[in-house]
Formats: structure tokens, C-alpha cells, sequence
């Protein structure tokens, strides 16, 4: 029998010159900061650059429409003139420097979509790690429908605790055809790409299936970044208008750059005694079991710290089913997402704002919560600061 592969080699298209210009930061950052996409734009001026064939989430409206089209013509505008030349039939490591100096190792190629879905539950080689919210498919949808070429800011993720498949390839680089090796704009470190030969590309290949033998439940591949690019390549494969395979960065979670950051939550529009009160009611009170999971609630200049029984494997998502439903009862209430624990205390020193802050996942418990729980609530985890993200480079033609 054949052995079944998981990961594959691409015809890569990459810039014939300018990647400092070309190659700019995954479209969710910055999405409340326009001025860093506007010195994007002037740092990148009348020249070939991603920018110009992405939608940056800052820019999104109700109707995209031209925006849309603008990119379209870019696109094919880039596939007609001199802008690119094709790397036939390969994969890609690569090494990203990020701003602290230490250094992410990833490795760039195909994935075939009918091993993924991002159902909650789902049993497939490739899972989604938070909840999908389907409801932001389709804008992204219409913006892939027509487009010709593929630049992907998504990273998945692979639990090799032996640092097997990826890891290794650092050592091998000597023998390798170096792509690029440039300094990212806006504070984005350094990057530099490497592309496989057929030996390696095959010796990987068989790492990947050694690494699926490993698994205990069929979970090889999951989503660390791009979860809706991702889904929306799945969905566009559904409908028959576009590609089987999805151009995607591999990185091992056990690599010593990435980390993962909790995402807290904090309530607006709210009696933050009374939630609490609601929330004792809803747990049967506090809990003082060993498997206890506890939040600390902040309002005002006060704490109050709860004890409760876990009804998932993470705390975050223990509180997030709670909130899902309180929020759906009582729609006056807003929800916000926050990175760290001082602007979260900061922000609930307004009045009728609670928030809560608790123990974050570690990296290494993330393949057992989501075989556990299925996919994860949505803002369960940040992999590093916005600067640290993925940056479209690699391009496909579709």
C-alpha cells in the first residue's frame, strides 16, 4: 500500500528583486492602528509589493467591492509582467529572526484540504484550534473567488517533542539553494528561506507520516495562525472554485521561539457583583476539588478570586461556554479580548466593567485540549507579539 503523504512540494513564486518591500505582516495585525499601514504604504511607494494584493483588516468595510477588484488587477498585472520568478516543485525552510533576536524555524508547502476541516469535533489530520466564526467566511470568500494568485500568512502547527521533521533541516542548509535572506520592514526581524532538494523533500515527507504514527487520535496538523484564510480555502474548494491543496508554513510548537500568550476577557455594561453572584450560581458555588480551576475577577479596586469545577480542559474555555450563554441572555452586555494583565486591571477600574483574568495555556497542552474538547473557544491563545507574525512572502498562481 502506497504510503499516504501529508505535506507537499509547491511551484513557489517569489519576487525577482525588492523583498524588503515586497513582504509585509499578516492582514488581522494592527487593525486598530492605521498609521502603521499607512508607513507600509510609504514604505513600500510604487513598487511590487504583497500589500497590494491583500486587504488589510484595518480597510475592511461593508462593501469591499473595488478594493477587491483593485486587487484582482494587481494580481494579474504581477502574473503577466516581470514581477516574479517560479522555484518549480519545492518546499521552503524557513528561518525567521524575530525582533528579541531568537530565531523560528518553519517550513513552507502544501497541504491538501480534504485532510481538514474546522468543525468542532472534527477527526481529520488538519483541525482548527478556536472556533471558526462561519459568519466571516464569506466576505473572505468573495475575496478569493476571482484572485489568481495565493499568499499565505497561515502557520500550522506539529507536536514533535523530538524536533524530527523540521529542526534538522538547519544543519542541511549549506546544501541547499538559498531564495532570500532580508531584513523585515516595521521592526519585523530578519527572514531567510532555503529551498528542499527531492532527496529531503522526500526524506520530510516520510517524517511527516512517521510523526501522523505517533499520534494518538490522527491530529497532525494544528492551526497556530490564519484560522479563517484557512477555513475559507476549504470553503472555496466546496463550492469548486478553487484549488484542492492550500500553501501553508509548518512550525514545530515545540520550538524554543514561540510562545503563547493568554488572551483575557473583560465585560462592559455590567453589575460585576451580580455576574459573579450568577457565575457561583451557575458552578454550584466554589469548588475546592484538586482539579479546580480558579479566575480572578477585577472591578474597580477590587479581586475576588473563584474556585470552580472545570467543565473543559482549559480555564479559558471553561469560562468562555459560561460567558456564550450569559452574553446570549443578556445581549446589553459587550465583551472585549485583552493582551495583559495591566490593561486588563486598568480597564476594570471603569465603572459596571468586569474583568477576568487566569492561568494561561501552556503550549504543550494545546494538542490534548483540542483532541479533547475539539476546537477551542475563539481568543484562547496569541502566538507572540504582532510584529513576531507570519509576513505574506511565498505566492502560489491558482
Amino acid at each position: 500500500m502506497k504510503e499516504k503523504k501529508y505535506f507537499y512540494p509547491a511551484d513557489i513564486l517569489l519576487p525577482k528583486n525588492n523583498f524588503e518591500r515586497w513582504a509585509v505582516i499578516a492582514c488581522d495585525q494592527y487593525t486598530s492602528e492605521p498609521a502603521y499601514w499607512q508607513k507600509t504604504e510609504e514604505i513600500v511607494g510604487e513598487n511590487p509589493s504583497a500589500l497590494k494584493i491583500i486587504l488589510p483588516e484595518v480597510y475592511l468595510e461593508k462593501n469591499n467591492s473595488a478594493r477587491i477588484e483593485a486587487i484582482n488587477a494587481e494580481m494579474n498585472e504581477y502574473l503577466n509582467s516581470d514581477v516574479f520568478e517560479c522555484v518549480s516543485n519545492t518546499m521552503v525552510y524557513v528561518e525567521r529572526t524575530l525582533k528579541d533576536g531568537r530565531v523560528r524555524k518553519g517550513l513552507v508547502g502544501l497541504i491538501d484540504l480534504e485532510d481538514y476541516s474546522y468543525q468542532k469535533g472534527a477527526d481529520t489530520p488538519i483541525r482548527a484550534t478556536e472556533e471558526t466564526v462561519e459568519s466571516r467566511i464569506p466576505p473572505r470568500v468573495e475575496i478569493r473567488r476571482n484572485a489568481t494568485l495565493e499568499i499565505p500568512h497561515i502557520m500550522l502547527l506539529i507536536n514533535d517533542f523530538d524536533n524530527s521533521v523540521i529542526e534538522p533541516l538547519k544543519d542541511k542548509t549549506a546544501s541547499f539553494e538559498k531564495l532570500y535572506d532580508f531584513s523585515l520592514m516595521q521592526n519585523g526581524g530578519r527572514i531567510k528561506g532555503y529551498a528542499l532538494d527531492q532527496k529531503e523533500i522526500a526524506n520530510v515527507q516520510g517524517l511527516f507520516s512517521d510523526l501522523m504514527d505517533k499520534s494518538s487520535d490522527g491530529l497532525l496538523f494544528a492551526m497556530g495562525d490564519g484560522n479563517h484564510s484557512l477555513a475559507t480555502a476549504k470553503e472555496c474548494y466546496n463550492l469548486g472554485i478553487g484549488p484542492r491543496y492550500a500553501l501553508v508554513e509548518v512550525v514545530n510548537i515545540h520550538d524554543s521561539s514561540l510562545e503563547f500568550e493568554p488572551i483575557y476577557r473583560v465585560l462592559f455594561g455590567v453589575d460585576p457583583e451580580k455576574v459573579i453572584a450568577d457565575i457561583l450560581d451557575a458552578f454550584g458555588g466554589q469548588y475546592d476539588g484538586d482539579d479546580k480551576q480558579e479566575f480572578i475577577c477585577v472591578y474597580g479596586e477590587k479581586e475576588i478570586t473563584l474556585s470552580l469545577k472545570p467543565t473543559a480542559e482549559l480555564c479559558v474555555a471553561t469560562l468562555q461556554t459560561f460567558l456564550d450563554g450569559y452574553i446570549k441572555e443578556n445581549p446589553e452586555i459587550e465583551i472585549d479580548y485583552i493582551h495583559g494583565v495591566s490593561s486588563v486591571r486598568e480597564l476594570s477600574k471603569k465603572e459596571n466593567t468586569l474583568g477576568f483574568i487566569f492561568k494561561g495555556m501552556e503550549k504543550s497542552e494545546l494538542f490534548a485540549a483540542v483532541s479533547a474538547d475539539g476546537s477551542l473557544p475563539r481568543k484562547t491563545f496569541s502566538m507572540g507579539c504582532a510584529d513576531d507574525k507570519r509576513f505574506y512572502l511565498e505566492a502560489r498562481k491558482l
